[in-house]
């Protein structure tokens, strides 16, 4: 029996009383104390965890000035805030045990842009890849350019002071903040941009809070000008939390408070708007990829790529390399980074260009290149060959490549897993190969693996040694790594943070800062937070403080996941494994990834999310003494063990409000669409769909299930019987009573209409399956034949597709065989009805394999039914009965010869193809394929990139889910629907034809049904 899980931390009356008080006092956002929300927040791109008290989720300035003014009220002095952008730290920046103030879900607005003056104003919420897509239409961009660009906010690049690739050209975000517009922890609005240090020491004698800061700026940074350029490092990439050196311009004439600001970690204040200065897009672009035998030759010539006047130099090294070639992305990047013929490829570095004009760059790239090109013929430096190209788009894919390293790290096979805890060292670049060189030896020496990339140019490198931190021993492990880490990087003249901001790591500041210099730190500090309530522990503590700084000793994620058993983690390997790194959070609503959270942006929506919540109900269940493997064997392989009774006894305790956590990663489960492209555009491959159905079946063995459910999970056994009443059937389910009736009692709308006339007409019998005809053919006939596999939807709702299909199959010079209809069991496993799957799974093995033994080929119309038999059907079916395998039509149809077709169109029409999300994330050629065989019928194909378009399977039908369906057609699929011609528009998808007919009235083609009609 699934237990019954309460809420483990429930907010106490102080809190629930202080959000109350917000609310009465106007906060206009959100306020959210639900173990699942708090769960969610108590993570990062860290191994850390702690859980907060609360999220709130302020909409604007006055909401966030709303909630520190009531704190600073009695009685809740107590109360501690910590910022929160993107969440994409990987040192626990984010992470606070009091109250989460989330910018990233509503503060997204870009207010004002000035071109002439060269600057733009946004809130912090803004996310960095949206401001430079606002941007692109005037020339220019924010240039601090991050690895997680796609989902981290410009609060929390302004708070820990980020950089990346180009920063020897581009520098810091500190290098770009022109202004900000700060709340101090009691709502005092502080503005900051710089002025006169006249101006400043006018403001330090007024009489309010804001002078105080300003006094005490002034004290710390003034007197100590001369000691803290002493012991600050010259480098590039340089953190101390609060930037005493640069408060300051050289001649001490100017002075800027929001160097302080910038970098701080939230630990000063709650930034609320940046102003920030753009810079102009160099037309002209060049990326030499740099190919070498070793990591250490890539490393040890970038000295030599600096000084060719490279705008960037990036590395990465063969193990990241090697991840990548076995992910998504690096169908993108194969012929950009192609092998050297007979040695194997051990680094790269990648070294880019820009300039105004090509002239300019032409003499750099030349010399580089001649140089190059002597290094190869003579063997030297390790370098074995190299790439160019100017092309901005491959550019930006092979970018794309580097950025999805850290993500890509993270799904090493093993339990010990790369991680980040001393993974942003930067050192002076002369040093830098050495450093390494000392780095690698330390990590051997405790026998662990590694990988890694950085930026070269600027002397950081990120290297994240692979612990497994269930193990104790590995624990302890990391704590001696770390400090071994930071002796090492004193020794070479460097700091231990050189990117990624301190978090838990900051109780290494006074051994880098000294005491005085970091007692200086703490007395800004005070000045700005005199109680420690904001960002406890991050940085520094007040002066007059007896509060700790956090320690890398502190609770990770670890400490939760370990008190669950070990066969239940390796059970549910896919949702351990998320490491949090964030990909799921992706803002371009081009890309299908995780359209649930694109539309709610609640990260419990999302891949991360789910894979949060399920570990934390696993881990409950275990505290509970729920032996969740067995329960399940039981479920799906025995009778279910509640009777309906007992079911409907808890179900009427939920209605009732009694609390159980499964209900809120039901609610979570509920929000999916089954799409799959977290399995594959997910860097660690966190496959919701499967977790999610074995959740469902788990839940509904306590709880009832509604009743679309079965309406749902049975549509492949009445789909073939209604079928063949369909004139009849038809007009009855769209009448308005019944459509009422079936929205009513299934909560299920707009049902689609049952072919007519029915596939069994539509298809000449020579053309349908019986053993006889296989028996009567040759072996060179069987060559010549292919199976067409039925699904469904398409054999039972669009009928003319499949008798397309095998139009389309005879006229390229094949046999057509269709397949009687076996049940697939998607829709079964979709609602987590595991027990029905198993056998529908084993059922449709048991018959598709009996056919491969004629060796003849089998295609699927629908990718996600045929994706079904390649990924569900692994985990139901034993191996030894998983003999066959199903492609979708367009893998069959690419080697096929097309020259005979004759097509009855203008070969110049261009046409338009929208993909179905589960194809382009699992099979992320498809849309080069539709083109290739529409080039050789001498036609034109567009393929948009496209996020999913709200349907996906029967989530569009849902009467619940009516406002997200439309919101994430209208997102990403209404604007490329309406600029095409509905004649010229093509779609792949079953449910994304359904979707555009719903809401434009005309549904588009499949490419085999267009290709079908215009044969002569």
């Amino acid at each position: 029996m699934i237990a019954n899980i309460s809420q483990q931390d429930t907010a106490n009356e102080l809190l629930n009383d202080y959000l109350r008080t917000i609310k009465s006092a106007g906060f206009a956002g959100e306020t959210d104390c639900s173990y699942g929300t708090r769960l969610i927040n108590s993570t990062d791109n860290s191994i850390y965890q702690n859980v907060p008290q609360a999220v709130i989720f302020p909409r604007n300035n006055k909401d966030i000035q709303t909630a520190l003014q009531c704190a600073a009220q009695d009685p809740f002095l107590s109360l501690t805030f910590g910022p929160r952008g993107g969440g994409t730290g990987t040192n626990g920046q984010s992470l606070t045990p009091g109250i989460v103030i989330d910018l990233s879900r509503h503060m997204r607005e870009i207010i004002e842009i000035n071109v002439e003056e060269r600057w733009v104003r946004v809130q912090a919420g803004v996310i960095k890849d949206q401001l430079n897509d606002f941007l692109k239409p005037y020339g220019f961009f924010f240039a601090p350019d991050l690895s997680t660009s796609n989902r981290a906010t410009v609060g929390g690049m302004v708070n820990t002071d980020a950089s990346g690739q180009g920063s020897l050209v581009y520098g810091k975000t500190s290098d770009h903040v022109l202004g900000l517009k700060t709340y101090l922890v009691d709502g005092t609005e502080l503005n900051t941009s710089k002025i006169a240090t006249e101006k400043a020491k006018i403001i330090a004698k007024q009489d309010n809070r804001i002078a105080q800061i300003y006094s005490q700026v002034l004290e710390s940074c003034e007197p100590n000008r001369d000691l803290i350029l002493s012991k600050f490092p010259r480098l590039n990439r340089f953190l101390t939390g609060y930037d005493l050196e640069n408060v300051f311009n050289e001649d001490l004439s100017t002075f800027d408070l929001s160097r302080i600001i910038t970098g701080s970690e939230g630990s000063l204040g709650v930034v609320s708007e940046a102003k920030l200065n753009i810079t102009p897009i160099a037309p002209y672009k060049t990326l030499i990829n740099i190919k070498y035998d070793s990591f250490d030759s890539a490393l040890r010539n970038s000295p030599f790529l600096v000084e060719a006047q490279a705008t960037s130099v990036e590395t990465v090294d063969s193990k990241v390399l090697n991840l990548a070639k076995e992910d998504i992305i690096w169908h993108s990047v194969s012929d950009l980074i192609t092998d050297v013929p007979g040695i194997d490829m051990q680094g790269l570095n990648m070294v880019e260009f820009n300039g105004e004009t090509a002239d300019e760059m032409d003499d750099k790239i030349s010399e580089l290149c001649r140089k190059l090109d002597v290094l190869i013929a003579n063997k030297q430096a390790g370098v074995i060959g190299y790439q160019l190209t100017n092309n901005k788009e491959d550019i930006l894919k092979i970018y794309a490549m580097r950025k999805k390293s850290v993500g890509l790290l993270g799904n090493t096979k093993g339990k010990q897993k790369p991680l980040a805890f001393a993974e942003d060292t930067a050192v002076p670049p002369e040093n830098l190969a050495d450093f390494i060189s000392e780095f690698r030896a330390l990590l051997d020496s405790h026998n662990l693996q590694y990988g890694m990339f950085g930026h070269v140019d600027a002397g950081v490198l990120h290297v994240r040694p692979a612990l497994d931190m269930c193990d104790p021993e590995q624990e302890k492990l990391l704590r001696t790594i770390s400090d071994q880490v930071v002796a090492l990087t004193a020794k070479y003249g460097g700091l231990m943070w050189g990117e990624h901001g301190k978090g838990y790591r900051s109780e290494y500041g006074p051994e880098f800062f000294g005491e005085h210099l970091f007692n200086e730190l703490r007395k800004v500090k005070s000045a700005f937070d005199r109680d420690n309530r904001l960002n406890p522990g991050k940085i520094c503590t007040p002066i007059e403080s007896e509060d700790s700084l956090v320690s890398v000793d502190d609770k990770k994620r670890a400490w939760f996941d370990k008190r669950i058993d070990i066969d239940v983690r390796n059970s549910y390997e896919n949702a351990m494994n998320c490491n949090g790194n964030g990909l799921c959070f992706n803002y371009d609503e081009a890309s299908p990834m995780c359209p649930s959270y694109k539309v709610t942006k609640d990260r419990r929506h999302s891949p991360k999310g789910r894979a949060s919540l399920i570990r934390e109900w696993l881990r409950l269940q275990q505290e509970a003494n729920v032996d969740v493997l067995s329960v399940e064997k039981q479920l799906i392989h025995k009778e279910n063990d509640t009777t309906w009774w007992e079911r409907h006894i808890n179900s009427s305790a939920k209605k009732q409000g009694a609390y159980d956590f499964s209900h809120e990663v039901k609610e979570s489960m509920d929000e999916c669409l089954a799409c799959k492209a977290c399995t594959t555009a997910c860097p660690i491959k966190v496959d919701v769909p499967s977790f999610r159905a074995r959740f469902l079946n788990l839940y509904h063995s306590k709880y009832n299930r509604p009743l679309k459910d079965y309406l749902v999970a049975n549509i492949e056994t009445m789909a073939p019987i209604l079928s063949k009443f369909a004139s009849f059937v038809n007009p009855i389910v769209s009448s308005d009573l019944v459509s009422a009736s079936i929205k009513r009692m299934f909560g299920y709308v707009d049902t689609p209409m049952l072919s007519t006339p029915s596939l069994q007409r539509r298809v000449e019998d020579k053309y349908h399956y019986n053993e006889t005809l296989l028996e009567n053919m040759s072996e060179q006939e069987k060559l010549n034949s292919v199976f067409i596999v039925q699904d469904p939807f398409t054999s039972y709702y669009e009928a003319e597709l499949v008798a397309s299909c095998v139009d389309v199959v005879e006229a390229l010079g094949k046999t057509p065989i269709l397949l009687p209809f076996v049940p697939n069991g998607k829709a079964q496993h979709v609602k987590g009805f595991l027990k029905a799957f198993s056998k529908t799974a084993n059922q449709a093995s048991e018959f598709l394999n009996q056919l491969a033994q004629h060796n003849i080929p089998m295609i699927g119309l629908d990718a996600s039914l045929v994706m079904v038999y390649r990924d569900e059907y692994k985990q139901f079916v034993t191996d030894d009965k998983l003999d066959f395998s199903v492609h979708l039509a367009h893998e069959w149809l690419k080697d096929q010869d097309w020259s005979k077709l004759v097509l009855n169109v203008e070969p110049a029409s261009q046409y338009t193809l929208l993909t179905h999300c589960t194809e382009t994330t699992a099979l992320p050629s498809t849309s080069k394929v539709w083109q290739d065989i529409f080039s050789q019928l001498g036609l034109k194909l567009v393929t948009p990139n496209t996020g999913c378009c709200g349907m996906a399977g029967t989530y569009g039908h849902e009467l619940q889910n009516q406002q997200n369906s439309r919101t994430l057609y209208e997102m990403s699929w209404q604007s490329h629907v309406q600029a095409v011609s509905p004649d010229n528009l093509l779609a792949t998808g079953f449910s994304c034809r359904s979707q555009v007919k719903r809401y434009e009235k005309q549904k588009p083609l499949h490419p085999i049904e267009f290709i079908a009609r215009a044969i002569t």
